[in-house]
């Protein structure tokens, strides 16, 4: 590492919450406070709530669903008339 370029390091940090929590880590700065942390923050404590009210996955795989029978569909009916046209060639042969 070059010399005097680099900020100095403080393992000690004292990290403190908008909640009350503070805890010791390493950082730039000697102290940090924060509005939110692992012990406030929703995701952490599991009272995440997850609100789909546009229903936008239940659309969505609505909409894959539906586009891949159409897609089933189509090879379906080109195999098909493939086959007719196979058939009909071999009948004029004859």
């Amino acid at each position: 590492m070059k010399k005097d370029i680099h900020p100095k390091y403080y393992p000690k940090a004292q990290m403190a919450c908008a909640c009350g929590n503070s805890f010791v880590t390493g950082s730039t700065l000697p102290e940090l406070k924060v509005e939110i942390c692992s012990a406030c923050h929703p995701f952490y404590t599991g009272k995440q709530k997850l609100l789909d009210s546009a229903r936008r996955v239940e659309k969505f795989h609505a909409k894959v669903a539906a586009k891949a029978k159409t897609v089933h569909k189509s090879k379906r009916a080109k195999r098909a008339t493939k086959t007719k046209a196979k058939a009909a060639r071999k009948t004029e042969k004859k």
